[in-house]
């Protein structure tokens, strides 16, 4: 298999032998990680439960963390899911790379559809499940969104959306994800939302991909999954607690192939991660900083309020030699967006990662607005 670098790696090789400018402090916007310390409930939940390290955790996970998922979904988008629609999994990432494997594992001529510019991820799923990649493009013109063109889907058997969208701040709105879950039925595709920035709304709570299923009458969600984490709600990726949810009938193959993977959650994480899901008042803590970043972001760059997502899309011409030039002359990292696309999507653009609190973003941001004027 031949995987492609991740952006990371060539950001690194961008940068590689330049010496930043030593009058600022290193500020770096290229990473998804929130710079927040994890909830002290959720750290004790762990610590509480660290004599459970002499068992073996269940492949399917605990009851416990289950139903503390099961109750996420039901307060935050009125959802009432049984056991055998949701598996607790080891964040998503996992999930995004080996579920496409599992499911296209016995198509003759396996084809994806996913979002472009997209998280490495799905590509690397694609790459790996010998798959024929069909992107949909996330343009300007179109608002960032996917176009659904039924002709190009015809064939597909798998396709990933992703809103809240990493990178570009794009939201599908309910009428939208209703076609999207027709046309799933319709072209009997199987149609999975990474919803991994769901809970970091500006205005008001988005609706699950689930909802969506509901409101067109599929209620047993055939064809229908998401995935969901508390990475980012909850400040807490080393926890490694995410779920997929959605059509029964996929998850019970799939929970047995997850068997012979071997990504159990340990068993004081999963306890760390029930504390974490049955929990709305951090997620809401962190949102309010995350939104006034955009703010500050939105007024200084003079650029539209995302409505969810801690991303600023970035338009930037010659933005891949920008952003050497930034890091040399004011020590901002930030990430090319054509690092995060193919056949062109994303060039021109940055990706920047609000993530720390008020006072550094404001900082990083007025010195953006600096080096932009110069540029």
């Amino acid at each position: 298999m031949q995987f492609k670098k991740y952006p990371f790696e060539r950001l690194n090789e961008l940068l590689d032998g330049i010496t930043p400018n030593s009058k600022y402090n290193p500020i770096t916007l290229t990473i998804g990680e929130p710079q927040f310390e994890t909830p002290i409930f959720i750290k004790d939940a762990l610590c509480n439960s660290i004599d459970l390290l002499n068992k073996y955790p269940k492949s399917a996970g605990e009851i416990e963390l289950k139903e503390a998922q099961i109750g996420y979904l039901k307060r935050n988008f009125d959802l009432d899911l049984n056991q055998s629609q949701i598996i607790p999994t080891f964040g998503t990432r996992e999930v995004l790379f080996n579920f496409p494997q599992f499911y296209l594992s016995d198509k003759k001529e396996p084809k994806i559809a996913f979002v472009n510019p997209f998280y490495q991820i799905y590509e690397g799923a694609a790459i790996a499940s010998r798959a024929e990649v069909t992107y949909l493009n996330l343009e300007k013109e179109n608002n960032f969104l996917p176009k659904l063109d039924k002709e190009q889907l015809k064939d597909v058997d798998l396709v990933i959306l992703n809103t809240p969208s990493n990178p570009t701040a794009s939201v599908m709105d309910l009428e939208t994800l209703k076609m999207w879950v027709e046309a799933a039925l319709e072209l009997d595709f199987m149609l999975i939302n990474d919803e991994c920035y769901i809970d970091l709304y500006t205005k008001e709570q988005i609706p699950s991909l689930l909802n969506a299923s509901i409101e067109v009458g599929n209620k047993d969600f055939k064809n229908i999954l998401v995935l969901n984490s508390i990475s980012k709600r909850s400040s807490a990726p080393g926890l490694r607690s995410g779920f997929i949810a959605g059509d029964s009938n996929i998850l019970k193959d799939y929970m047995r192939y997850r068997t012979y993977v071997g990504a159990a959650v340990p068993l004081p994480l999963q306890m760390g991660a029930v504390a974490a899901w049955s929990d709305d008042s951090a997620p809401a803590y962190f949102r309010e900083i995350y939104k006034k970043n955009l703010e500050i972001a939105s007024e200084i760059l003079n650029v539209a309020m995302p409505e969810a997502t801690f991303y600023i899309w970035l338009e930037v011409k010659d933005a891949t030699n920008a952003a050497k030039e930034l890091f040399k002359e004011y020590n901002v990292k930030v990430l090319p967006g054509e690092f995060l696309g193919r056949e062109g999507a994303g060039e021109g653009y940055w990706r920047l990662a609000l993530v720390y609190d008020n006072e550094t973003t404001k900082d990083a941001i007025q010195r953006i607005a600096k080096f932009l004027k110069e540029w």
